[in-house]
């Protein structure tokens, strides 16, 4: 969430940019939490004066006691105190949540370089990088390619476990194996920590990285233990420092992490009822980085590069798209997209999504640092998808096909696939 003592000192600050999301909704939230922080205050020192008061007239009263002396008076003003305490007290509880239940709904401030746009229709193109393949014979879709090379099973999956859900067999597990590894491997290299995180996490940990709109639409809860399944292992490496104070000589904290993640995807996406592409489960490499409010500009643009250098390895020609302001979810402040070529749709599809979520996420676990200085200050935290195997499976099998039905592996996989050359060879 936000810094309250930053909308306390500098509302027309942050009213000017929460304007650039374009929503009348979070302005008056805005107002209203202003409205109520100043009340609030109001409220508590007039409670500090009359807890004052009562503590001044309590002691006199003892006092009158003690010299057997009439305190009939002053046991008057005390009730009359109490009563009046005891309303301020309800009023102070009651503008406290108000407060706590408007901060959730804030969104993060924008990052300067965020462009205007109300939906994802007004994303800016960064750059594309590759050039589509021209195909000599009639281009299958995945699911063609798949089936036809018995190389996974939506019939059986859908049985067992209904639809968005996938049995993968022989090459293809192999290459969803090889993917992940060849993922480590690069991250390894780029001095990233490796993790291997919990898949299910409290439910109020991961409220603190959604908002509850979010939360709602994608995330499974468990029935029991109030335990939830990770959509991204991107909650469970935020989580790691849950109320930690980390020293600024420990900075940054540069990780990623292997996990299967679970969504419900529930609303106009929908799920793929036979396919890769948008499913219940998949298996993420991702990476996550806490870091100096100051640096965070610098490791948002070497998160790019880690994922950039993936797809330039599989040769896979993709586009960067930088998220416009009413494309971004409350938690980020700044945000941008891969996406690779589909020579089935003509288009192309998220891979990658990188956020800038500077301290908004770290606020609401407490993480922070301690400068050099002794002052205490949140952490910026950032996160990008490396690779995601289904999706990037898909753009293999569908830009690597060959005319006999085969599948090329790309050079970058094959000492991960024991040289193995196609799939369905």
């Amino acid at each position: 969430m936000l810094d309250i003592k930053l909308i306390r000192e500098n509302p027309e600050v942050v009213q000017e940019n929460l304007k650039k999301r374009g929503n009348q909704f979070i302005l008056d939230t805005l107002q209203g939490t202003i409205q109520h922080d100043k009340e609030w205050r109001e409220i508590a020192e007039k409670l500090n004066n009359s807890r004052a008061e009562r503590n001044k007239i309590a002691r006199e009263v003892a006092e009158l006691r003690k010299e057997g002396e009439d305190a009939t008076e002053l046991i008057d003003q005390t009730d009359k105190l109490s009563t009046k305490i005891q309303q301020l007290e309800d009023r102070e509880k009651q503008l406290r949540n108000a407060i706590d239940n408007n901060m959730k709904l804030l969104p993060n401030l924008l990052h300067k370089d965020v462009p205007p746009g109300k939906d994802e229709s007004e994303n800016v193109e960064i750059k594309t990088v590759g050039e589509p393949r021209e195909f000599d014979f009639p281009v299958k879709n995945h699911v063609e390619i798949i089936e036809n090379l018995g190389l996974a099973d939506f019939e059986s999956s859908a049985k067992t476990s209904g639809s968005g859900f996938y049995i993968l067999k022989g090459d293809l597990a192999l290459l969803n194996q090889a993917l992940i590894q060849f993922a480590i491997e690069h991250m390894r290299i780029k001095g990233y920590v490796y993790v291997e995180p919990p898949l299910l996490l409290y439910k109020d940990i991961l409220t603190a990285a959604l908002d509850m709109e979010g939360f709602q639409q994608s995330i499974y809860n468990v029935d029991q233990d109030d335990l939830c399944l990770i959509g991204t292992s991107e909650y469970s490496l935020l989580a790691m420092h849950t109320d930690e104070v980390i020293q600024e000589s420990e900075l940054p904290k540069k990780y990623f992490a292997y996990s299967m993640c679970f969504r419900k995807e529930i609303g106009s996406h929908g799920i793929n009822e036979r396919g890769l592409w948008r499913t219940h489960q998949f298996n993420k490499v991702e990476q996550f980085v806490f870091c100096m409010p100051e640096d965070s500009d610098k490791y948002y643009d070497e998160m790019m590069v880690n994922s950039e250098e993936i797809y330039k390895a599989l040769e896979l020609p993709y586009r960067i798209f930088e998220s416009c302001a009413g494309d971004l979810a409350i938690w980020k402040a700044r945000g941008s997209d891969i996406e690779v070529w589909r020579p089935t749709t003509q288009s192309y599809g998220e891979l990658c999504s990188l956020s800038n979520c500077t301290d908004y996420q770290a606020r609401n676990l407490g993480i922070r640092t301690i400068k050099n200085d002794g002052t205490r200050v949140t952490l910026h935290t950032l996160n990008n998808t490396v690779l995601a195997t289904s999706r990037t499976m898909v753009a293999i099998l569908e830009n690597y096909q060959n005319a006999d039905g085969t599948v090329s592996i790309p050079d970058a996989l094959r000492k991960h696939m024991r040289g193995k050359e196609k799939l369905g060879q």
